[in-house]
């Protein structure tokens, strides 16, 4: 069973500056477990077939332009009846003017109750942002994982094979590193994994033979980033004389992750090869063929090479 996570309310009102209205007491400290957010112009008009009260509510200016039309007996008992349903939290934005019953309905059934000076469609975004890497599903690996050229790599292989040394040399080059031994993957969507670092151990790095250092404070802030889109997967292992390694790059390899493909080189790595220009070019590389290019597929048309038994003749020389 897949692990749900949870994020309190404290968080979110400081991530998006909200403004407490109303908020009961130890109100901070409640979670919310969704990261759908709800309009409520049905609840408000009493149709709760489909409502969810684990999910965080938004009124606007079409919410508040339906009550202005009710008389004040309605507007005080609609109201109370879409407050009564407890949902985690209510953000009233653009600053609108809160209805005194909407204060007191939230007081009665202790309903936090905040105010957003962006938009109502600006709130929406922000939160569903801000609660899909919160509450993603999440897995740790072991690996290192860097920022070149704009593009995520996460390099992985067996302890000792040089990921580490890689990433400082990487570092040194301008580029930047989010996490050093353990990655924490999420999968903020359907097509997006974001890694970073436990914080416990952000900006560390250990390189054996001289420890653990900081990258921040030895390369400064420009050498570090708290969370990058995870774009490529490079395992690195140790060269083997009796493994075929793939030359050209016709054949594409993938990693899942969480249930996201994710593209897969395998680097092999023995004295004399640098790893770091090597996985600078692969991150260019990667960059290119997301956007429709492909460098082997256009040498094997030059050549008139299209077919695997001409590919596979071209290999071996």
């Amino acid at each position: 069973m897949e692990r749900r996570y949870t994020v309190t309310l404290e968080k979110i009102i400081n991530e998006l500056a909200l403004e407490i209205i109303y908020m009961p007491q130890g109100g901070e400290k409640r979670t919310v477990c969704s990261a759908e957010i709800n309009r409520p112009g049905l609840a408000l008009n009493g149709y709760f077939e489909y409502f969810d009260n684990a999910r965080i509510q938004i009124l606007g200016k079409s919410e508040f332009g339906f009550l202005e039309v009710l008389s004040p007996d309605k507007v005080a008992q609609h109201i109370d009846t879409f407050v009564a349903k407890r949902p985690p939290m209510i953000v009233v934005a653009r600053k609108l003017d809160i209805l005194p019953e909407l204060i007191d309905a939230c007081k009665k059934h202790e309903v936090p109750l905040l105010h957003s000076a962006d938009t109502t469609s600006g709130t929406t975004a922000a939160m569903i942002s801000f609660l899909n890497v919160q509450l993603a599903p999440r897995i740790t690996r072991h690996g290192v994982l860097v920022e070149a050229y704009g593009e995520g790599i996460l390099l992985v292989g067996d302890s000792g094979v040089g990921k580490s040394e890689t990433a400082i040399e990487l570092v040194k080059r301008g580029h930047r590193l989010i996490a050093d031994d353990a990655v924490e993957i999420r999968r903020v969507s359907s097509k997006t994994l974001v890694g970073s670092a436990p914080d416990n151990i952000r900006h560390f790095i250990e390189l054996r033979g001289i420890g653990i250092v900081n990258a921040r404070r030895i390369f400064g802030m420009g050498a570090v980033k708290v969370t990058e889109k995870i774009d490529m997967v490079v395992q690195l292992e140790q060269w083997n004389n009796d493994k075929v390694y793939d030359r050209m790059g016709l054949e594409n390899q993938y990693m899942d992750i969480l249930g996201i493909t994710v593209p897969m080189l395998t680097i092999p790595v023995k004295p004399g090869r640098n790893l770091a220009i090597i996985i600078e070019v692969a991150a260019m590389n990667n960059r290119q063929k997301k956007m429709g290019y492909n460098a082997a597929q256009e040498l094997m048309q030059n050549l008139g090479m299209t077919d695997d038994t001409n590919r596979n003749e071209y290999t071996a020389f």
